[in-house]
């Protein structure tokens, strides 16, 4: 979409009709601000929404290193970004030019307006996702600073962590600039103290954990109730599906991350097998828009939420986690996926964070550009990031243990890697060892037909190799195969684990009202598609179990 018409959808103009429709909207009230007076600011959390009848409201960035106007609304336009929906902190300011009349609308309102008012609500959340784009795009938004150095793994933690979160921020290499040294003496610190992260001429942090961070954002929420109907353990697109239907169909959900939404699709820089997006979306934006659906609903999203067990209060599954909480459920969905395996070969665990990489977007991409990279894998995922990086190196080596690109990989982008010059295919190929000092600097492979070695120069070695599922944290109630994997439906015939009278629905598990799917299920469908339709189809059968509880 051109600029010019993005601008369009950010920024529109509600018409008399659509003012009056929004004035009778229950809990819109009307208020009145004197020129100068602030009707929120960033950082303030569950902030009102606000619809200008009269006046002006400038909207400031007070992010970088003085504030700055990022638009003035004036009647019939309004506040707002996707934050407004997903319950982030404000990322601007709002204060009122001219003494202004305005509508105020609670969050709990919106999101009635968003449900009851389609045709309303369309307009409100296109703006909201459009407004995001531009800031992303333009990349003037300065957003959260991270100061700290390349080498450090820390570093590239908090940032592959923002990233992953959705969250605007921009990176300081205090190895790369030695400008960097005078900036963070203002914060009082030193590059002993990196990485630090900062909001505009505050220190919000030094050197936090995934979770200190979460809690100063807000990714972190507080569980709203003890007990619900659903309680979804991982947010990639099965859960994130399931969150979806579970809220719009009125069951009170909640979902449980450990680190971020999206699971390993949430990172894929192209995803062109899902069906309606035929030039393809990339997972951060198919994450994004699913995260504001669900919220739109009314489901609760609880990032760095560590489940770390799982015990049985009767017929109710009652979950630990890692801050020493519990919460209870009706039903539980297990859709905590699978991380890829390591290489386990000598050298790998050092280079982790430093050259050796699990994912490939672009914050991995700005550590190796004009490179040669080495990308290890032969399903999608491997394929999808060769041809990503094919256009942020100089080279890359797609290293393939079998002998056939197109048996593990789709067709279109088995050809695809093969078209596309500076990829070159290496089958029967595996990596031996990693060498190299703070950073990985080398990779010899070995062909496991003929014996023979190849030693490439490469800072960077992205590895999809497989899949370990996340089930460390089931009790033996919830049967899992070989692989640990969870068994569930006509898997379990025969079960002697299974307690139920009746035979088990088709995504349950061993323990009635525990349900599976995506990738951690046995037998699962590996793409985004059949993950999304699992994680549908586990609410009906919530609901066919809920009936009969």
């Amino acid at each position: 979409m051109a600029e010019h018409d993005l601008t369009a959808v950010a920024f529109p103009r509600l018409d008399e009709a659509q003012l009056a429709a929004l004035g009778r909207c229950p809990h819109t009230a009307t208020k009145r601000f004197r020129d100068g007076e602030k009707l929120f600011e960033a950082g303030q959390r569950d902030c009102n929404f606000y619809v200008v009848k009269a006046g002006k409201v400038e909207i400031v960035d007070e992010s970088g290193e003085g504030p700055k106007t990022v638009t003035v609304h004036g009647p019939g336009e309004f506040t707002g970004e996707v934050g407004q929906i997903t319950g982030r902190p404000a990322i601007v300011t709002a204060v009122a030019r001219g003494d202004c009349e305005v509508y105020e609308v609670s969050p709990v309102s919106l999101r009635e307006i968003l449900n009851d008012h389609p045709e309303l609500g369309d307009i409100i959340l296109h703006a909201f996702i459009a407004r995001r784009q531009l800031l992303t795009e333009k990349g003037e938004f300065i957003g959260l600073r991270v100061i700290g150095p390349r080498s450090s793994r820390d570093t590239f933690r908090v940032r592959e962590f923002l990233s992953k979160n959705g969250i605007l921020f921009t990176w300081l290499d205090t190895e790369a600039d030695p400008q960097v040294d005078q900036f963070l003496r203002q914060f009082g610190v030193t590059e002993a103290d990196t990485p630090v992260v900062t909001w505009g001429k505050k220190l919000l942090l030094r050197n936090p954990s995934n979770r200190q961070l979460a809690e100063a954002i807000g990714l972190r929420r507080p569980l709203d109730r003890r007990v619900y109907d659903l309680v979804i353990v991982g947010a990639g697109p099965a859960g994130l599906a399931a969150a979806v239907y579970g809220a719009s169909e009125g069951l009170a959900t909640v979902v449980l991350e450990r680190v971020a939404p999206g699971g390993q699709a949430g990172r894929s820089m192209r995803i062109e097998n899902y069906l309606g997006f035929p030039t393809g979306i990339t997972g951060g934006e198919l994450t994004e828009r699913a995260v504001i659906q669900a919220n739109k609903f009314g489901a609760r999203l609880s990032v760095t939420t560590q489940v770390t067990g799982l015990t049985f209060d009767g017929p109710r599954p009652v979950l630990r986690l890692d801050g020493g909480e519990t919460v209870t459920a009706k039903c539980l969905l297990i859709a905590t996926g699978a991380d890829y395996r390591t290489l386990g070969v000598d050298g790998c665990e050092r280079f982790e964070g430093r050259g050796v990489y699990y994912a490939a977007t672009p914050i991995e991409a700005q550590m190796c550009q004009g490179s040669e990279v080495v990308v290890v894998g032969g399903g999608n995922s491997a394929g999808q990031a060769a041809v990503f990086l094919a256009g942020q190196v100089r080279k890359v080596y797609l290293v393939v243990r079998g002998g056939n690109l197109y048996k593990d990989m789709s067709d279109y982008l088995a050809r695809r890697v093969e078209q596309t010059p500076n990829i070159e295919v290496l089958l029967n190929t595996e990596v031996r060892r990693m060498e190299g000092e703070e950073f990985l600097g080398a990779v010899e492979l070995v062909n496991n037909k003929t014996g023979k070695t190849r030693v490439i120069r490469t800072p960077a070695l992205f590895s999809f190799i497989g899949a370990v599922p996340r089930t460390d944290w089931l009790p033996p109630e919830v049967e899992t195969d070989e692989k640990g994997f969870v068994r569930t439906g006509p898997s379990l015939a025969g079960s002697a684990r299974w307690s139920g009278k009746r035979p088990p629905f088709l995504l349950e598990t061993t323990r009635p009202g525990v349900f599976a799917a995506g990738d951690v299920r046995s037998g699962s469908v590996k793409r985004v598609a059949s993950a999304v339709g699992e994680g549908a189809m586990a609410v009906q059968i919530v609901h066919e179990f809920l009936k009969e509880a």
